[in-house]
């Protein structure tokens, strides 16, 4: 006669209790794969959103006061220069330098590095060695600027009132560079500051690639001042440009 195995009670417990872990490791094991896909799809959406639609951009300096403040945080929308929308006078852009216009700077190196480079990925830091602006846009290609010391700023022909400007500024004193045409393709943008902000003015006059900046360099326009909430505010074209069409 064969003996059949039972099982005790003291068996069965041991058996639950051996069992306990590996179900916890298990529930372990689901928890951190559904947080590793929450993480993977928030960093491509971050991602998605940051080339195509809203970029975060920090003030670097006080070139722009009047509008906006060092520290100031703005969306830039980065989707209607991908539907051929060309800039605008009077909107304020974010652009990459078209050469000189700032300082060079090295990239960092190493595991700061890489940190900075996943960081630029999604948005949230400026890619290594990227060096991008932001001005107000004066004038589109064809237009004729005068830009004269002791005068104020014409547009083909017409006086530009400038409400925007920091109080106290001059339009065109510290590099007056006197009547221009802007090319096709190109624009004029100068800095709300114009006491403190080197534009296209200063680089018509000290930099060998001249002051025009490329519309492909452009991209893309401030809508709004997102940070700190107390300075929450849109960004539309002044109607100091009204007229000039």
């Amino acid at each position: 006669m064969s003996a059949s195995a039972t099982t005790t009670p003291a068996g069965a417990a041991e058996g639950a209790a051996a069992g306990r872990p590996r179900r916890a490791r298990s529930r372990a094991r689901s928890r951190g794969r559904e947080l590793l896909t929450v993480v993977l799809v928030a960093l491509l959406l971050a991602f998605l959103i940051k080339t195509f639609l809203v970029q975060m951009f920090v003030i670097p300096s006080g070139s722009m006061m009047g509008t906006l403040q060092q520290g100031d945080r703005v969306a830039v929308d980065r989707l209607s220069p991908w539907f051929g929308e060309q800039p605008h006078r009077g909107e304020v852009v974010v652009f990459r330098d078209p050469g000189g216009w700032l300082p060079e700077e090295r990239p960092p190196g190493g595991f700061g590095g890489a940190v900075q480079d996943v960081l630029s990925r999604i948005g949230l830091a400026p890619a290594a060695g990227e060096q991008d602006l932001i001005k107000r846009v004066i004038a589109v290609g064809g237009d004729t600027v005068e830009c004269d010391a002791g005068r104020p700023l014409k547009v083909n022909g017409t006086v530009l009132a400038e409400p925007y400007l920091y109080p106290g500024a001059t339009p065109c004193d510290d590099y007056p560079v006197g009547t221009l045409t802007v090319p096709a393709g190109h624009l004029w943008v100068m800095g709300d500051h114009r006491n403190d902000s080197r534009d296209s003015r200063y680089n018509q006059l000290h930099n060998p690639t001249g002051g025009f900046v490329p519309v492909d360099h452009v991209i893309g326009r401030a809508r709004l001042v997102a940070w700190p909430l107390t300075r929450w505010t849109t960004l539309p074209v002044p109607a100091a440009f009204t007229p000039l069409g």
